[in-house]
């Protein structure tokens, strides 16, 4: 399958890209991930990309493009992929469009994760992320803690609130989300690919999706 998970930060994309990943091979292509690695890293992409990350800003499209049409085009993507938080604005949404159809690619749906503004506000506060940039796992204070508090269960690696977790940074995200990536709704539907979910279950997400694509 090929798709794009919208949904304002910590509306759960990533955790149901996961789980789609599982379904049929597809890959989960987190342009948050990927960015955040390359920071980890020290590499060029990281140091442009780390001064708006940290102020929970956007990163420039140049940058992100040139991510986008190299990773689409790694032996992986062959299966399918899931873009989670990708496109996140108009211009993005266009120039996707225009790389898709350079490389022949077609995709399948749009899908909008809905999840109300207090549940979002408390999973981002209560989650923390391992510090190693190779793993990357992801807990929740309350719903989901390491077996050792601040150490990671996967690597040993310390668990960490992110910069951009903060109760500042997440209103600030939100608020960008809102400004910048909310009009992506009314792009997709014009295409006629889109699909809007209100659940704050993964399952429910799961269910309602292989419910559109037919499986």
């Amino acid at each position: 399958m090929k798709l794009i998970l919208l949904g304002a930060p910590g509306a759960g994309k990533g955790t149901v890209a996961k789980l789609l990943t599982q379904m049929d091979g597809s890959v989960q292509i987190s342009t948050g991930d990927i960015l955040r690695g390359a920071v980890a890293a020290g590499t060029e992409l990281g140091k442009k990309a780390e001064a708006a990350m940290k102020r929970g800003d956007l990163v420039s499209d140049d940058l992100i493009m040139g991510i986008m049409e190299k990773r689409l085009q790694e032996p992986d993507c062959a299966k399918g992929f899931l873009l989670d938080g990708f496109p996140r604005t108009i211009p993005q949404a266009e120039a996707l469009k225009l790389l898709l159809a350079k490389l022949g690619i077609k995709l399948d749906m749009v899908v909008s994760i809905e999840v109300p503004r207090d549940v979002i506000l408390d999973r981002l506060s209560t989650r923390r992320t391992c510090s190693n940039g190779t793993c990357q796992a992801i807990y929740n204070v309350k719903s989901n803690p390491p077996k050792k508090e601040g150490v990671c269960d996967k690597c040993g690696s310390p668990v960490v609130q992110r910069e951009d977790e903060t109760e500042a940074a997440i209103s600030h995200r939100l608020e960008t989300y809102n400004q910048k990536t909310a009009p992506l709704i009314g792009f997709y539907e014009k295409e006629g690919m889109f699909v809007r979910v209100n659940a704050t279950s993964s399952d429910a997400v799961i269910a309602a999706i292989k419910a559109k694509l037919g499986k």
